[in-house]
């Protein structure tokens, strides 16, 4: 080993002694959802097949696209195994409305690994059985992404339930939410499985689930598991997460759906405002940056970008026809929004992958469009979101390759790099490394060599 490759290890090592420091990404897109982990370098490039600035490689088993989550030294994900050596899963870029034949039995699980080594610190089955629902040939059983506060951590399956466990892997509660059936809501025979992921708020865990039939919002205790409160909505099924906006006027618990994005109080779930104009299909999440709420969303029969200033919204927010803005929405488009990536705020900048692999970047405070650039020349399909950290923003394509794009004005490529197996999941960061989940592993990303802080300049 030579002596550059042992100072960058022993330097990486070093640096991850302190994790009483540790910058965490608690949840989907880390804080917030915002998907940005700025203040230490990140690689530009690595390569998997090759063991290039690879920290480790474990194997998890099963079906799932939640993304992982990092507190302190641990990194939690869940999984579905099915006991079916035949089920069906296909990525790729197409509109197939089938739902997968898997009704096998299937074990529902969380994992503990050491953010460090990758060693599994914990596996526990939160659930086995038949699932109670069948999901989309494109989707999984473990969708939603799990979410911690450093004391507890919440893994939410869907139909087969809502679970808490201290970080050494005690289950402290769980909560049977009743069969959440969501799917094409033109047909309810085509069922596509539930993703929205939990947030954490104050001692508050929060799901949204919509569904076929009784859609709510409801939000339970983390310490016991009770119910704090549950509003009923008046929406269709959608794959979106709520978003906590925390502004100097309010706090704002968001969600995004086909009728209606809304804003309610989470500590009682009294909606606050609505706003209408969102296409069949909704799945990204919202997110917030320079006093402005961002909606995005990307089918039939439109594209639309709404900004919505923070803590002003009340009542029914919605642009009349022909109208861009109003006294609630700073400003808006029709065309250019994303279908699954949900976008990230990252600078002055506002950046929309669509599924096709096409990103728009657009002022974030006036809704400018300042370039528009596909990723990569391959043909591709993008379902994680992207996220950033360190001057740069990674795109992850379904077909196995991390694109690392430069901040800024001016679309400029900085790294591709394979991972040699399908990626649904978004990644995540923390500590200047990068966790990917694969579709059959995790993998810890870190500038070992101590080349890629050259590389970013």
């Amino acid at each position: 080993m030579n002596r550059a490759l042992l100072s960058g290890i022993c330097i990486w090592m070093l640096a991850l002694t302190g994790l009483s420091y540790a910058q965490n990404w608690p949840a989907f897109r880390g804080e917030k959802a915002a998907g940005v982990a700025d203040g230490k370098s990140t690689p530009v490039s690595w390569d998997v097949e090759k063991s290039t600035n690879i920290a480790w490689k474990v194997e998890i088993p099963g079906l799932a696209h939640a993304s992982p989550i990092v507190w302190g030294g641990k990194v939690f994900v869940i999984t579905a195994v099915s006991s079916d050596p035949k089920s069906v899963f296909r990525s790729g870029y197409y509109g197939d409305v089938d739902s997968a034949a898997d009704l096998s039995k299937h074990t529902f699980k969380v994992y503990c690994l050491d953010k460090k080594t990758g060693k599994i610190e914990w596996e526990k089955v939160s659930y086995e059985g038949i699932p109670k629902t069948k999901r989309h040939i494109k989707s999984s059983f473990a969708s939603s992404t799990p979410v911690t506060d450093g004391k507890y951590v919440v893994a939410f399956f869907g139909s087969e339930g809502l679970y808490c466990y201290d970080l050494k892997g005690k289950l402290k509660w769980k909560q049977d939410l009743g069969v959440l059936d969501s799917g094409w809501f033109f047909d309810p025979d085509y069922q596509w499985g539930t993703a929205s992921s939990p947030i954490i708020y104050k001692d508050l865990v929060i799901i949204q689930c919509d569904i076929q039939k009784g859609s709510f919002i409801a939000a339970y205790s983390l310490k016991d598991g009770k119910q704090v409160w549950k509003t009923e909505r008046a929406e269709i099924p959608s794959w979106g997460s709520p978003t906590i906006v925390e502004s100097k006027q309010r706090v704002e618990l968001v969600t995004n759906a086909t009728k209606a994005a809304r804003g309610y109080d989470p500590l009682t779930g009294k909606e606050l405002w609505k706003l209408t104009g969102n296409p069949e299909v909704t799945s990204t999440t919202p997110i917030a940056a320079h006093d402005l709420i961002f909606i995005c969303n990307s089918y039939r029969p439109n594209q639309p970008i709404y900004a919505i200033k923070q803590g002003a919204a009340n009542g029914d927010i919605s642009l009349k026809q022909g109208e861009t803005t109003n006294e609630f929405v700073a400003w808006s488009i029709q065309r250019g929004g994303s279908y699954q990536p949900t976008p990230l705020a990252y600078g002055d900048h506002l950046y929309v992958c669509n599924n096709d692999g096409i990103l728009r970047v657009y002022n974030a405070k006036s809704g400018e469009r300042v370039y528009q650039q596909r990723i990569s020349t391959k043909a591709g399909s993008y379902s994680a979101s992207p996220v950033a950290a360190d001057g740069k923003v990674y795109f992850s394509s379904e077909d196995g390759e991390v694109f690392v794009v430069k901040a800024g004005a001016i679309f400029e490529l900085l790294s591709s790099n394979p991972v040699g197996e399908v990626m649904m999941a978004t990644p995540a960061i923390s500590d200047g490394m990068i966790f990917i989940r694969g579709q059959k592993h995790l993998i810890a990303v870190a500038d070992i060599t101590g080349q890629n802080q050259k590389a970013s300049k």
